[in-house]
């Protein structure tokens, strides 16, 4: 299918490239839980922003939200709070530094938050597609068992066709992204980055 693709009905999505992910000053990086894998998505993904965008691609950056609750403390949940203790609040907050795409991909055409690993998951991102007549998503972002697999599973049950960028995505461990590209392979086609950027050309 790739063959016949459409650039003007294609969007990339990148899932959760945040400074409160990737910057020095973010969440995770204050927390010191980062890996180079994960820093150098932005970098990579970059070109494939530019070259969808000549063809009059679409850009949407899907990114995780910590709503606020009483007294500004996030709304998380049990299992993120055991798993990453160190969040707290203004963490991942709307409108916050934090919450924000980085600087190398900013700014997106489209900005969707999420509550969950999907970027489908109680968001407006189907109505977004819908209303541009988008059929086919490249994706990419963090963490390839995470947010990045839900989501393109999540596409699959929506007949959407996926391309996975298999060095534009990461995850904290490289045996674990190796695995889930693996398994992904089913329900996705799957390409560099460079190979994308060569297709869209």
């Amino acid at each position: 299918m790739t063959e016949t693709l459409d650039p003007s009905r294609t969007a990339l999505l990148t899932i959760d490239l945040q400074n409160d992910f990737l910057h020095p000053e973010g969440a995770y990086g204050r927390a010191g839980q980062t890996a180079e894998s994960i820093t150098a998505l932005p970098a990579r993904i970059r070109p494939v922003v530019d070259a969808l965008r000549a063809r009059r691609g679409t850009f949407v950056s899907a990114q995780f939200t910590l709503v606020p609750g009483p007294g500004g403390e996030p709304l998380i949940a049990q299992h993120l709070k055991k798993l990453r203790p160190f969040l707290g609040k203004g963490d991942f907050a709307p409108g916050a530094f934090g919450h924000s795409l980085v600087d190398a991909l900013a700014p997106a055409d489209y900005v969707v938050e999420k509550v969950a690993y999907s970027a489908f998951y109680q968001t407006r991102l189907e109505y977004i597609l819908k209303a541009l007549g988008i059929d086919t998503l490249i994706i990419g972002g963090i963490v390839t068992n995470g947010g990045v697999a839900s989501t393109v599973r999540d596409a699959h049950l929506r007949n959407i066709h996926t391309i996975l960028l298999s060095d534009g995505c990461a995850a904290f461990k490289q045996d674990v992204h190796e695995a889930t590209l693996v398994s992904l392979g089913s329900v996705t086609d799957v390409m560099t980055c460079a190979q994308a950027v060569e297709m869209l050309s």
